[in-house]
């Protein structure tokens, strides 16, 4: 209850997102009192995942978002003489412009009414049958029409909008049963089946669906603040095993590794020696500046064809190792290049993770270790005003939601809190995102249980690049489903979500107008394919609040917290494994520990 918190705190954050849960769990672990709050009944806000009856009730809370909220009334007596309100927004139009599209069977229509039934507007639902098409139109053979990308820096206004700037997309797929007969054995027409959306509805407890599309590089500093700060113990992965890219009008695996490339049925070996030669020269390029020094203001793309690489060689090495644009400079390739390649062999054959039961566990992890630490939760709890004090224009106490007062020295909050007077000079971006469920893998293997990133790159360059997610039932974000038959050339989609999430992170915090110096701005998830800006945004401000104190420093191992009132144990000068444990405490040496890595399985 909101009678029950405590009526002075050192920091106030608004919002469950991953840079502010970081910046909680950092708080809290120094020592600080902190508020963690959100207007949602969820964590993660703009970073969360759902089950797929949770995805439908949020598509629906993001409709009445667009309702105008009444302003509450003020309460005088919360407010002192030297005190001004400002109002924060009840309104998160962070999301727009969702759209539903169901491709079912004739047969299979009476359970559309499920969607429904669930929570969701049925204006919202467009359906079709796989007669009329369906599955062509949203398939990755056809990526002008799933990746359709225009430059637009205003908020849209109609469900048919452009599909704007960045683009990425998640292919949720199911998987082929290892057990199966070979389609020889077998009538494909007796055998083969398909899933209707009534099974998606009926195993939607088995989808994890995120609404953001990102990997974890395996030397990223996500993954260093995970290990430095313990909080891997909360966190288990997947390692990625495939690279796509699509090419030449199909899709290829991308060889990144020694092995891939020579392995490779698809280079010369001509290329695999060009190829190798040239990875190598990456992984130390700054130890052979007379390679490049001459063509530093070149783009990569220029460098990549005066080292003579094939057509095919500069698109692998463009836009599914470096992975950056066509604009990007040389030494913005030759870094991203040399940081693909270390990255390799820390935990797989490739350098990215994807965090199990979905990303949104990500900023729960962190919440879970500010809780350790002292920190309060109150979901479904927002704050309505800033008391600003008159003299020193800083923050001095909060309103929430429930009228209580709480006075506090730092508050962070989410970009979409912010009052609408200190937003009118600012000019959002916007990321257009896909979520499709489809009945097979897009590129067929001998595993079931295949989890790849595609890079579809543009058709000019007025395009941006994008990046598609494929994950299997081993990462706990899908059903399992037994697809018997010989497999298709491309995978029937099953569902699929538009929508434009607002990308907020490119904005100076002195774009916002009329905030207090003591208020910090976090931005919701950025078009990047990591998570290097949220790590280096919830950094940059813990250290604008205590600059003096480290960042997320190790937290103990629980066998090593000692309670009140339990006896110390005094180290035993013989023994030196036991003066060992009780450094464990506090010795960063610790914290490199293999054991205490995040898992990849």
């Amino acid at each position: 209850m909101a009678d029950d918190l405590p009526a002075e705190l050192d920091v106030v954050i608004l919002g469950t997102g991953l840079p502010e849960s970081i910046i909680a769990a950092a708080c809290s672990r120094i020592g600080q009192r902190v508020l963690h709050l959100d207007s949602k009944n969820y964590y993660g806000a703009n970073w969360a995942s759902f089950t797929f009856s949770g995805l439908q009730t949020w598509m629906t809370d993001c409709q009445k978002e667009e309702i105008a909220a009444e302003e509450p009334e003020i309460n005088k007596e919360n407010i002192l003489e030297n005190e001004e309100p400002l109002l924060l927004t009840q309104q998160h139009k962070s999301i727009q412009n969702i759209e539903v599209f169901t491709y079912s069977r004739n047969e299979d229509s009476e359970n559309i009414q499920e969607l429904g039934a669930l929570g969701v507007n049925p204006e919202l639902l467009t359906t079709q049958s796989p007669e009329a098409g369906a599955g062509t139109e949203a398939s990755i053979e056809q990526p002008n029409i799933v990746a359709e990308s225009v430059d637009q820096t205003q908020p849209q206004s109609e469900a048919t909008a452009d599909r704007e700037e960045s683009i990425e997309s998640d292919l949720v797929t199911n998987d082929v049963n290892e057990t199966d007969p070979s389609p020889a054995a077998v009538n494909p027409t007796e055998t083969q089946k398909t899933v209707s959306y009534s099974d998606i509805v009926r195993e939607g407890r088995r989808f994890n669906i995120d609404l953001v599309s990102k990997f974890l590089y395996s030397r990223g500093l996500l993954i260093d603040l995970l290990i430095k700060s313990n909080v891997s113990r909360y966190t288990e992965f997947k390692n990625v095993t495939r690279i796509l890219t699509y090419h030449g009008g199909k899709i290829e695996q991308v060889p990144c590794s020694r092995a891939d490339v020579f392995s490779s049925k698809q280079l010369s070996m001509i290329e695999k020696r060009t190829l190798m030669k040239f990875l190598t020269f990456c992984a130390n390029y700054e130890q052979h500046p007379e390679e490049y020094q001459d063509q530093e203001d070149c783009t990569f793309s220029e460098f990549l064809q005066s080292k003579r690489l094939s057509a095919s060689l500069q698109h692998f090495v463009l836009c599914s190792i470096a992975m950056v644009s066509k604009s990007a400079k040389t030494i913005e390739g030759l870094t991203a290049t040399q940081h693909f390649l270390r990255c390799l062999g820390r935990y797989g054959n490739t350098p990215f993770l994807f965090h199990m039961y979905g990303l949104g566990e990500i900023p729960q992890c962190f919440c879970r270790m500010s809780a350790v630490f002292g920190g309060i939760y109150c979901l479904h709890h927002s704050l309505r005003r800033l008391l600003l004090d008159t003299r020193t224009s800083e923050c001095t106490a909060v309103i929430d939601s429930r009228g209580k007062r709480i006075s506090c020295r730092h508050v962070v909050i989410e970009d979409s809190y912010l009052p609408k007077i200190s937003c009118t000079q600012v000019c959002y971006r916007w990321i257009s995102r896909a979520i499709l469920i489809t009945d097979s893998s897009i590129l067929s293997s001998d595993s079931d249980q295949e989890i790849s990133v595609l890079t579809v790159p543009p058709d000019d360059d007025h395009e941006t690049t994008v990046h598609l997610t494929e994950l299997c039932s081993a990462t706990n974000t899908c059903m399992k489903h037994t697809y018997r038959g010989a497999e298709q050339e491309k995978p029937q989609v099953l569902w699929v979500l538009y929508f434009n999430m607002r990308d907020s992170s490119g904005i100076d915090r002195q774009s916002y107008t009329g905030l207090p110096s003591n208020l910090y701005v976090c931005s919701g998830p950025d078009p990047g394919f990591g998570y290097d800006g949220a790590i280096q945004q919830a950094e940059n401000i813990f250290r604008q609040m205590f600059p003096a104190e480290e960042f997320c420093p190790p937290a103990p191992n629980p066998e090593d917290i000692i309670y009140d009132g339990e006896p110390v144990a005094q180290p035993d000068p013989e023994d030196p494994d036991q003066s060992i444990n009780l450094k464990a405490e506090t010795s960063p040496e610790n914290v490199s520990d293999p054991a205490e890595e995040p898992q990849a399985e």
